[in-house]
């Protein structure tokens, strides 16, 4: 569900002030716990550090990512796989021909 059009987007006031004192693509990672962060056109150009619960996720904004959340682009899960004993005879079988 999306904020009220009313309140606007939820923007991080210290990432702001993080942002205001770097240079677009200088290559410095700004890190931040602040995934529901909104990302606003003066964000492009650089590259956050996401926390993901673990570790922090390089995420180099660009201009099609303005209007989506920072957490959308650092996933908190690992995708293992799917299947069971069929899954495992099909890949053997594929690691051997």
């Amino acid at each position: 569900m999306s904020r009220s059009l009313k309140k606007g987007p939820y923007i991080d006031e210290k990432l702001l002030k993080k942002i205001k004192n770097l240079k677009p693509g200088t290559g410095a990672v700004i890190k931040t716990w602040s995934r529901a962060c909104t990302i606003i056109p003066e964000m492009v150009g650089f590259t956050f550090g996401v926390h993901n619960g673990r570790e922090f996720i390089s995420v180099k904004i660009s201009e099609e990512m303005v209007g989506h959340r920072l957490g959308e682009f650092s996933p908190t899960t690992k995708f293992g796989r799917h299947g069971g004993k069929i899954q495992k005879e099909q890949e053997q079988k594929a690691k051997t021909t």
